[in-house]
């Protein structure tokens, strides 16, 4: 009886070691989530949007085409408000200050879901759908963001959520934001500041990306603005000491600055550029002009390090007898992940799966690769996994961090250019004027589809990603860190030639 029980207590050890064992060997990082379950609604959303690919990848190549910058985005803006309301939404144009800026709504009552629209483009960019450089037009803007992808996406969902909704007399409202502006860090903040957010229960975003998957990182706030020095011109070597350069009144801000960086908690980011700093090396700059970035892990700190970058400018003002104003641009928090949200996003994921790439498009990726002197891995076919967040603070920064501050906000990233890639890069833009680009949106749209559905469908989803977010937020108000008086820099609409 002894020997038995000894054995049986060697064998359950044994067990019990192994199972540690397997415990142990998994990522401890990686979030188990199970695929989403295939619903008669869902199955609704995916049939719709499937049935109008054709009509949707149209509208990506059209915005592809438009490429307009920041502030500029009048024929993007018009062609998705014109889409939303051709499929039943209502759409108020130009919110918040912005011509560009739009807000289409479905449905009534709750619960409130927002889904976020994007389609500027970056300054010379232009590029071919080839896998080498080739600009269209030498010069002219691209989207080497993917943006054209990111707001047909979104505005496919909103649809496909609509048609479901109308179908099936479910309850609640579907908002879909049409915003500017994002590569300048304007749009949302205004929009923001406006209270267009407010009454969100959750909202939706994605962005093209270079891997399938859903990210709980973060991202750095910041204070954007620019500075101009105003001193007295003379003749550089015939009376220097009559001239009072503005020219080195932004030197001596930068060189201070990079004093001011050891000083500066680790998150710290400072960078500039000089945008005029004179004409000519004998004549003392009566003028110079500068654009600064100020980010940090979050607002506290940001503003905390902006207040000490203002008394180095008045520093350099009276080190060199010169006269400066400050133009506030913008400014925006650090994002805030809605954990409980992004489960739901990736449990749709894994039921939609990877955009389904062909052999030639994986041939064109590669060749773009081989033309950068990159591995020729093509574009990712899997889900990368969900990881718990790491570090509480990322390089860039978005506007979407703003709307985290205001509702519990969600994300989802698409692959939609080659592997190893760089952002804000002309092969982005090759990509996404073809079946590459097309694809992505449709993947994506699915999974923010599906995704609203669930947040429509089941109240206790919401419920968890509110009580994550007044933990995270710890019951502070959203404050805009844009001044009361500053108004969002409007470009005028382009004459058509």
């Amino acid at each position: 009886m002894r020997k038995k029980f000894l054995v049986g207590l060697i064998l359950g050890l044994v067990l019990v070691a192994w199972s540690f064992s397997q415990t142990k060997s998994k990522d401890p990082a990686v979030i188990e989530v199970k695929p989403a379950k295939l619903t008669p609604l869902k199955k609704e959303a995916l049939t719709w949007l499937e049935g109008h690919f054709s009509e949707l990848a149209e509208l990506n190549r059209k915005i592809w085409e438009f490429a307009e910058i920041a502030m500029e985005e009048y024929k993007s803006s018009a062609l998705l408000a014109d889409y939303l309301e051709k499929n039943g939404f209502l759409v108020q144009r130009g919110v918040a200050g912005m011509p560009t800026a739009f807000v289409a709504v479905y449905g009534t009552g709750k619960p409130v879901i927002g889904i976020l629209a994007e389609y500027d483009a970056l300054p010379g960019l232009s590029q071919d759908t080839v896998p080498y450089k080739k600009p269209l037009v030498k010069g002219q803007p691209g989207h080497g963001c993917g943006h054209n992808i990111f707001g047909v996406a979104s505005t496919a969902a909103a649809v496909a959520l609509k048609e479901v909704m109308a179908k099936n007399n479910l309850a609640g409202t579907i908002k879909l934001f049409g915003c500017p502006a994002e590569e300048t860090l304007v749009g949302k903040v205004f929009m923001a500041r406006e209270g267009l957010f407010n009454d969100l229960d959750a909202c939706i975003q994605w962005h093209p990306s270079s891997r399938n998957g859903v990210s709980l990182g973060s991202s750095n706030a910041l204070n954007q603005f620019e500075v101009e020095f105003f001193g007295k011109t003379a003749h550089a070597a015939g009376d220097p000491w009559h001239g009072r350069s503005a020219l080195d009144a932004i030197e001596l801000t930068n060189v201070g600055l990079n004093y001011l960086r050891e000083h500066l908690k680790p998150t710290a980011r400072l960078h500039y550029v000089i945008t005029d700093g004179g004409l000519a090396p004998n004549v003392v700059p009566d003028y110079a002009r500068a654009w600064y970035y100020v980010r940090d892990a979050d607002r506290e700190s940001v503003e905390e390090d902006y207040r000490r970058v203002l008394d180095i400018i008045e520093g350099a003002a009276k080190m060199t007898g010169t006269t400066y104003k400050v133009h506030f641009i913008s400014g925006v928090y650090n994002l805030l992940p809605n954990q409980a949200g992004c489960e739901v996003v990736y449990s749709n994921l894994l039921l939609v799966g990877p955009p389904s790439f062909d052999e030639k498009e994986e041939e064109f990726a590669r060749e773009i690769q081989k033309n950068l002197g990159l591995e020729p891995k093509g574009l990712d076919r899997k889900i990368q996994p969900l990881r718990k967040p790491g570090r509480s603070w990322g390089g860039g920064s978005t506007d979407v961090a703003d709307v985290s501050w205001i509702t519990p906000t969600t994300t989802l990233g698409i692959a939609c250019k080659p592997l190893g890639t760089p952002g804000h890069h002309w092969s982005t833009v090759a990509c996404g004027g073809m079946s590459i680009g097309h694809k992505a949106m449709l993947t994506a749209g699915k999974v923010m589809a599906l995704t609203g559905l669930d947040f429509l469908t089941k109240p206790e989803i919401l419920k968890k990603m509110r009580a994550e977010w007044l933990e995270k937020t710890k019951g502070k108000p959203y404050r805009s860190p844009l001044p009361p008086d500053l108004k969002p820099p409007v470009k005028p609409k382009p004459v058509e030639k």
